[in-house]
C-alpha cells in the first residue's frame, strides 16, 4: 500500500477515526497493531508470518534482558536476540547474493515450507523493523531508559508494546528508525484536541509535494540512466540524468520521511527528523549527519562506537569507518553495487578526516564554503550511481561514457529532457536555499507556498511509483 494511493487515505482515514473515538490507552494500542498488521499483509499476506516471528523473538528476548537476574543471563538473551534478528535479516535478504540461481535450484511452486522460505522474496520494511528490534535489546541491556526499570512490567503489556514499536505502519516500511529508547516513552493515551494539525498539514504538504510532484515526475527522466538506455545517451546527457537522480532520490526519501513524520503526528507520536537539508554539506562527514539521519544516528551508536570509534588510535578509526560504511551500503540493499557505494562513502569520510580541522575545511570564506559544497554534492551525485545500477560493471560504464560517449555530440541535450530535470531539480534546490532564509520570509508568503505546493499535488502529479527506500 503506497502513501500515494488513494486507498491508502481510506485506509487512515477509517484508522484515525476509529482511535480517536477511543479514549483508553490499550484499546488505542490494539487499534494501531491491527491497522499495522493489515497495512503491512496489503501487498504479500504470507511476509507478515516472518515480521511476526521476528516481533516474537525480539519480544521475548527482550523480555528475558530485562527480567533476567544476574549480568550473564541478560548478555546470553540479548546477544541471542540480536544475532536471531540478524540471521533473519540475512537469510532472507541475502540469500539471492549468495546464491545466484535459487529459482532454477529450487521447483515452482513451493511444495514445502523449506523451498517457500528459499523463494520467498524479500520481506518490505525488514532491514527496519530488524535494526528496531536491535535497538530495543541494546538499549534494554544498556539501561538506556527508566521505561523499562519496570521489574513487574508484564509480558503481555511488553509484548504488545514491542508489536506496536515494530510495526507502528508510519514508519514500519523505511523509517525514519526510531530508538525504543524513545519509542516506549510516547505510549499511552492519546486525545484528539492535542492533535497539531497545523504543524502536520504542513509536513505532509512538503512530503507529498516532494514526492508526488518532484521525485515521481523525474523518475520518468532518470528511466534512461538504466542499462542498456544510457549508452545512446551523450556525455552531456549522462550528467544531467545523473543530477535528475541525485535531486529525485533526496525528494523520495526526504518527502516519504516527512509524510511519515506528519502521519505519526497526526496519530500522537514524535517520529525523529531524518534529513537536514543534505546537499547543503560542506563535508562528507556533515553530510551523513544531514541525510538519513536515523540510520546515521543508528550505525553510530550501535555498530561504529561498540567498535571502538575514534579511541582506539588512528588507524582503527580508519578501519572502524570503512566496515562500518561497508555494512551500511550493504545493509541497503543484496547487490555488491550497494557495498561499493557503502565503500565510496567510506573512502571519501577517511580521505576528508586528517583535514578537517584544517583552514580548507573551517575557513567561513562564502567562496570557499561554495567549493566544498560543490564538491560534496558531486561526490555524493557519482555516488548515487551504484545505488540506481545494481549491477557496479554497468554503473563503471556509466561513469567511462560521461567523459567520452559521442552520441549526437559530447554536450547534446535534448531541450525537453533538459527542461523538464531542470525545472523540477530546480524545487530541490529551491528547497534548501530557502531554508537557509526562512527567517526572512513573510507569512503570507509561506501560506501562499503552501497552498501552491497543494495545488501542484492535486493537478501535477507524477506516475505513482513505489518510494525507493522501500526495497530495503
Amino acid at each position: 500500500m503506497n502513501y500515494t494511493d488513494s486507498i491508502f487515505l481510506l485506509f487512515f482515514c477509517i484508522t484515525f477515526g476509529a482511535y480517536y473515538l477511543i479514549n483508553k490507552s490499550q484499546l488505542q494500542l490494539l487499534i494501531l497493531v491491527v491497522a499495522s498488521l493489515f497495512f503491512y499483509a496489503w501487498q504479500s499476506p504470507p511476509l507478515l508470518a516472518i515480521f511476526l516471528c521476528s516481533w516474537f523473538i525480539t519480544g521475548l528476548s527482550s523480555y528475558s534482558v530485562l527480567t533476567a537476574n544476574n549480568p550473564f543471563r541478560a548478555k546470553l538473551f540479548a546477544t541471542s536476540g540480536v544475532a536471531v534478528n540478524l540471521m533473519l535479516l540475512g537469510f532472507f535478504k541475502y540469500k539471492f547474493l549468495v546464491i545466484q540461481n535459487i529459482p532454477q535450484l529450487v521447483p515452482q511452486p513451493a511444495h514445502t515450507l523449506g523451498e517457500w522460505l528459499i523463494l520467498a522474496p524479500l520481506p518490505i520494511g525488514i532491514s527496519f523493523y530488524t535494526f528496531h528490534g536491535i535497538s530495543l535489546l541494546v538499549d534494554i541491556y544498556r539501561g538506556n531508559t527508566t521505561t523499562f526499570t519496570e521489574k513487574r512490567r508484564s509480558l503481555k503489556k511488553h509484548l504488545s508494546e514491542t508489536l506496536l514499536y515494530l510495526v507502528f505502519f508510519p514508519q514500519l516500511i523505511a523509517g525514519p528508525i526510531i530508538k525504543a529508547k524513545d519509542f516506549y516513552p510516547q505510549v499511552g493515551v492519546k486525545r484528539f484536541q492535542d492533535i497539531d494539525f497545523s504543524g502536520s498539514f504542513r509536513i505532509l504538504v512538503v512530503g507529498y509535494f516532494l514526492k508526488s510532484v518532484i521525485a515521481d515526475n523525474l523518475s520518468e527522466q532518470t528511466f534512461w540512466i538504466a542499462y542498456p538506455y544510457f549508452q545512446w545517451n551523450s556525455s552531456g546527457e549522462l550528467l544531467l540524468l545523473l543530477y535528475g537522480y541525485s535531486a529525485q532520490i533526496f525528494a523520495d526519501f526526504a518527502g516519504y520521511s516527512l509524510i511519515a513524520i506528519g502521519l505519526a503526528k497526526l496519530l500522537g507520536y514524535k517520529l525523529p527528523d531524518n534529513f537536514n537539508y543534505p546537499y547543503f554539506s560542506s563535508s562528507i562527514s556533515e553530510f551523513w549527519r544531514r541525510w538519513h539521519i536515523s540510520l546515521s544516528s543508528w550505525l553510530r551508536d550501535y555498530l561504529y562506537i561498540p567498535l571502538g570509534g575514534s579511541k582506539k588510535g588512528e588507524t582503527r578509526t580508519y578501519v572502524n569507518l570503512m566496515v562500518v560504511m561497508f555494512l551500511g551500503g550493504l545493509w541497503h540493499g543484496a547487490a555488491w553495487s550497494f557495498a561499493i557505494w557503502g565503500l565510496w562513502h567510506g573512502i571519501g569520510l577517511a580521505f576528508e578526516r586528517p583535514w578537517l580541522d584544517s583552514n580548507i575545511y573551517t575557513s567561513t570564506n562564502p567562496v570557499l564554503k561554495g567549493i566544498r559544497i560543490f564538491v560534496v554534492f558531486n561526490f555524493v551525485t557519482i555516488g548515487w550511481l551504484f545505488f540506481k545500477l545494481q549491477d557496479y560493471s554497468q554503473a563503471w560504464a556509466y561513469i567511462g561514457l560521461m567523459f567520452h560517449n559521442d552520441a549526437g555530440g559530447i554536450l547534446a541535450v535534448s531541450k525537453m529532457k533538459a527542461f523538464k530535470i531542470l525545472s523540477y531539480s530546480f524545487f530541490v534546490f529551491s528547497y534548501h536555499v530557502l531554508h537557509v532564509y526562512k527567517e526572512e520570509i513573510p507569512g503570507l508568503l509561506k501560506d501562499f507556498a503552501y497552498g501552491a505546493m497543494l495545488f501542484l499535488i492535486v493537478t501535477n502529479p507524477g506516475p505513482a511509483v513505489p518510494f525507493i527506500y522501500f526495497q530495503f
